[in-house]
């Protein structure tokens, strides 16, 4: 069963004070990156910015959504990105885990203590 990995993040005064050049270095770095993740079956989603005008919007900036074909994959990827340097320049959350379908989660929310 594929795993997936939600992240949700906003830049550190690391990042607003790093020059321009500086963050196209790191970016490119991080683009560079992203075939070791696909042969490792990772998928990227989608990225995107949080929506504020949004009912119980999280506070955090921006967001990604990955894919991985199973919990190997998602441990690579954690680390990958803890690896980058990522966690230096933006405050991160991670929600990762196994995904399940409907009946499936609700059977995890009845379960819930």
């Amino acid at each position: 069963m594929p795993h997936y990995l939600t992240e949700l993040y906003s830049a550190k005064p690391a990042w607003l004070a790093l020059p321009r050049q500086g963050r196209q270095q790191f970016l490119a770095a991080i683009g560079s990156a992203m075939p070791g993740l696909s042969a490792l079956g990772v998928e990227l989603i989608t990225f995107g910015k949080v929506d504020q005008s949004k009912l119980h919007a999280a506070s955090q900036t921006f967001f990604a959504v990955w894919r991985c074909p199973d919990a190997t994959a998602l441990e690579a990827l954690v680390a990958g990105i803890a690896q980058s340097g990522w966690h230096e320049y933006f405050d991160t959350i991670n929600a990762a885990g196994r995904g399940t379908d409907l009946a499936g989660h609700l059977a995890e929310l009845g379960a819930a203590a």
